[in-house]
């Protein structure tokens, strides 16, 4: 854990900037995952598949989910708790790595489209544009927020 001190970029509660945002796109990522075997908020949720592009489960209506997806959501945002809990640089790999993840998930649904078998998550061209989205802004994230990680490290 890193200690605030008058000198340090971005250090709050005891976390760097950088962990602060992998910590919170963990948590939201980990919400979203669990809203979306929530039927209320799934709708159409008698039709969650495991996996594949026969789900026709919509979350939040808009957003096409299977069983898979929402772990891997799940799974994704424990990951992303755990590495930024406790190390800078676990956050920026975190953030780097996952939004490249979202990046090519998101060219991955563009190119086998909505109906394909090869749509393994259920991705749908609302899902495709928000992982793009997701990931862009995790890999900026990452980048701007670790840029002062080095400067720091060579002042303590």
């Amino acid at each position: 854990m890193t200690t605030a001190s008058p000198h340090a970029h971005g250090v709050h509660f005891g976390r760097t900037d950088v962990q602060n945002v992998g910590m919170g796109a963990g948590i939201v990522l980990i919400v979203v995952g669990i809203l979306g075997f929530i039927p209320v908020i799934t709708t159409q949720y008698s039709e969650l598949a495991f996996l594949g592009p026969a789900s026709s489960a919509m979350f939040l209506g808009v957003f096409q989910v299977s069983m898979l997806l929402n772990i891997v959501q799940l799974a994704i945002g424990a990951t992303g708790l755990a590495m930024s809990r406790n190390n800078p640089m676990g956050a920026r790999n975190f953030l780097m790595g996952f939004g490249l993840l979202y990046i090519v998930l998101s060219v991955y649904g563009l190119i086998v489209g909505e109906a394909s078998a090869a749509n393994f998550l259920s991705l749908n061209a609302m899902d495709v544009w928000a992982f793009m989205i997701i990931g862009l802004a995790m890999v900026g994230a990452g980048w701007l927020m670790s840029r002062h990680l080095a400067d720091d490290a060579k002042t303590r």
